[in-house]
């Protein structure tokens, strides 16, 4: 395992906290910690890995306080979870098989795709504060939405929050509070799951791993708390700019460096 400099970590920390702020109030903090791991020289498929132990943390406890604040029902959702569980296994395994110099390629185009979207899409607003009636076709649209965000998370990760956010209000005319519940809910599901499968594949730097985690758990639960008091619109242009950064730099690191 590589030593880093302390600063480096106190750096890694900070980036950390906000994302975890970020990804709690609108989704897609590992926008922020993939691209900062990767410009660290992590591997890929460790980069990825190791993102997923801090983004537990963070998850975990973003979900935690969206469920203790009556935002999330756990019992509507199960066919997601069991989707969003296959998937993300699913997901992991294929990035597992990808070779490292093709991931290099295609990481930055993924997260700048995310920062694109997350840009241009609008969503609506929505005035719905509880469920629609349950039916067979919220049923599939539980099954489907599960399953290729939770493929999407395991392959990739970065913005699955935000997806998840916008989807969620698009499918269920959700208002943006009950979409965010849904999403933190979720995106811990399978980001647990990929954990799990990442451990076992041994792609986990723990050591940053776990610095990354704790800071991203404090940052979550700030953002958390403030989502459900201010809303999420005032983070997402800083948001943006600084993915979009990042993501400019690892593609010109990966395709246009070595020429």
């Amino acid at each position: 395992m590589e030593m880093f400099e302390p600063t480096l970590l106190l750096v890694l920390a900070l980036v950390a906290f906000i994302a975890g702020f970020i990804d709690a109030v609108a989704g897609g903090g590992g926008m922020l910690t993939v691209p900062t791991l990767l410009s660290m020289g992590l591997p890929p498929h460790l980069a990825l890995g190791t993102n997923k132990l801090a983004a537990t943390f963070a998850s975990s406890t973003a979900a935690f306080t969206y469920y203790k604040n009556k935002l999330f029902e756990p019992k509507n959702w199960y066919r997601a979870f069991v989707s969003t569980l296959i998937g993300a296994t699913l997901g992991t395994l294929f990035v597992d098989a990808i070779s490292t110099a093709w991931l290099e390629k295609i990481l930055p185009l993924i997260i700048l795709a995310a920062a694109m979207y997350t840009v241009f899409h609008k969503p609506s607003a929505s005035q719905h504060n509880s469920l629609p009636p349950q039916c067979a076709k919220f049923h599939k649209k539980q099954y489907t939405q599960g399953f290729a965000i939770g493929f999407y998370d395991g392959l990739a990760g970065p913005g699955t929050g935000a997806f998840w956010t916008v989807s969620s209000m698009a499918l269920y005319r959700l208002n943006i509070l009950l979409a965010s519940g849904l999403s933190k809910a979720m995106n811990f599901t399978s980001n647990l799951t990929s954990l799990v499968t990442f451990a076992l594949l041994g792609h986990i730097d723990w050591t940053l791993g776990l610095t990354m985690g704790f800071c991203l758990m404090a940052g979550a639960f700030v953002g958390a708390h403030s989502a459900i008091r201010f809303g999420a619109k005032f983070i997402r242009p800083v948001f943006v700019t600084v993915v979009s950064i990042l993501a400019i730099k690892l593609a010109y690191q990966a395709w246009f460096i070595n020429l």
